[in-house]
Order: C-alpha cells, then structure tokens, then sequence
C-alpha cells in the first residue's frame, strides 16, 4: 500500500497542473500587451503590463455607449449569482417545508411535478420565457434576469430530501413547547440546514454568475451587461491598430473566474457537510 502512495501523489500532482495550466496561461497572457500576444501568441512568462491591463478593463468606460467598465459588468454579475441563490434558496426551503410538513392530499404528485421541471432547463423554455419578461416590460432589468431562473425543482429536491431526515420528535417537541409552523420553520429548521443552504447557495451562486444565454437575450442595455456577456463585446469593440485587445480578454476571463474559485474555496468544508451530511 506505501508503495503505491508516490505513485497516487504524482497522479494528482499531474491533474492538478492539468486543471490549473489554462488559468496560469491566461494570467500571464494578461500581461502582455495586445500586438505581442498577436505576434507571438499564448505566454507562460510575466509580462510587463499586466496592472496596467486590469486598471484598463475595470476603470475604463467602453462599449457602443462608452458608458461600460469591467467593474459594473462584474457588480451586475454578483447582483444576478447573490438573486438567483438566495431567491432559490428561499423558494426552495419554502415549497420543501410545505411538502413534508404540510400533509395534504396529493403532497407526493405535487412533488414530482415540480421535479419534472428538471427536464425542462431555460434554454428549453427560453422563448417562453423571453416573451412573458418582455410583456411584463421586464427587459433590461435585474428582475428580468433572475426571476426566470428561479423556476427548478433542483433546490426543492435538496432540501425535501434534507428536511425528510429531521427526526420527528424535534417537531413533537417544538408543538409542546406552542412552536407554530412558521417558529419551527425558523428556529428549528433554518438552524439545522445551515451546511445544506451554504453547499445550495454556493452551487446556485456558481450557476448565476456563469450565465451567458439568458443575460444575452434579456440585455441590450449596457448598463445591465454581466461579465460573461460583456467579455465578447468589449473584445469587439475595443480595438486599437485593428488588432482585437485580446489582453484585456484574458484580463476579464480571470477576473470572471475569482469570486466563484473564491466562494468555493472559502465554504468548502461547509459545501462538502451540506451534501455528505446525514446524521442530524
């Protein structure tokens, strides 16, 4: 067994450089200047522009208005990850509550088909989805962009099959005690899906932030551009000498990559309890 040791160590060591080269590549490609990555291609090396370059994409007005900055795309990408997380988180615990605790008629077939809607992803419902926003006059507004998203069973999955594990007599003993639904629901409840609504809001908030069809479609506005919808059109309108900026495209695609690695790596111990956890 100690032998093979060295041998699991490289194996990870290799997939870990496997994982982290393309990120280390557009690091250093960030630092050099828009004509040397033209001539010259990718770099492993350090440039000598890489501050520069991130100054330029996060404080410096462009787009077809020349009103956009790196730093407003990136607020409006944490404004859509923090509402899609915590609205799904909230919805989710909400219709979960209601399903075990509340014993109506017809609970189990309500369930699955709230659980059907897994088979129906926005891209599937996107026109749909597109035609109502634009009938409510939502286009162009946070609203628009998270409302939409919120409609999944995969939170209210999560948690049913986590509150389902709540031993009975914590809800006997919260009766005794004059508990009504909406104390238990508070001071029992959210307390002991602390792990379980930080591995959900970490995966939703990973989720939000990485949308690029929906925001597409939803924004014409500058103003509302995220991150990931402003990478192609700030490499396409900020030229110089004809050659695209594609350092400052480097730049952005880091800086998309930071709050979500972040996140992850700051509640990992929390996101991995929240989906192993069991005994209550």
């Amino acid at each position: 067994m100690n032998r093979m040791k060295p041998f699991d160590h490289l194996i990870l060591i290799l997939g870990t450089l496997f994982m982290v080269s393309p990120i280390a590549i557009a690091v250093m490609t960030s630092t050099h200047t828009a004509a040397d990555i033209h001539a010259n291609g990718l770099s492993l090396l350090p440039g000598g522009h890489g501050f520069e370059t991130y100054e330029t994409v996060l404080t410096r007005q462009g787009g077809f208005t020349g009103q956009v900055t790196g730093t407003r795309m990136m607020m409006n990408s944490v404004i859509l990850g923090l509402g899609f997380a915590v609205g799904k988180i909230v919805f989710s615990m909400l219709a979960a509550y209601a399903l075990v605790y509340f014993r109506f008629r017809f609970a189990t077939v309500m369930f699955w088909v709230i659980f059907t809607t897994l088979l129906l992803p926005l891209e599937v419902r996107i026109m749909p989805s597109y035609q109502v926003m634009s009938g409510l006059g939502l286009l162009n507004t946070y609203t628009g962009l998270i409302v939409p998203l919120l409609a999944s069973a995969t939170g209210t999955f999560y948690f049913r099959q986590f509150f389902k594990s709540v031993p009975d007599e914590l809800l006997e003993a919260a009766r005794i005690d004059g508990a009504g639904p909406v104390r238990f629901f508070i001071d029992v409840l959210i307390p002991l899906s602390r792990t379980m609504i930080a591995a959900i809001f970490i995966i939703m908030f990973v989720y939000g932030w990485n949308q690029y069809l929906w925001p597409m479609l939803m924004t014409t506005d500058e103003r509302f551009f995220t991150l990931m919808r402003g990478i192609k059109q700030i490499l396409q309108v900020w030229i110089g000498s004809q050659i695209p900026d594609y350092n400052e495209a480097f730049a952005l695609a880091v800086l998309a990559l930071l709050p979500p690695v972040v996140m992850v790596v700051v509640f990992q111990s929390w996101f991995i309890k929240g989906l192993t956890e069991s005994d209550k």
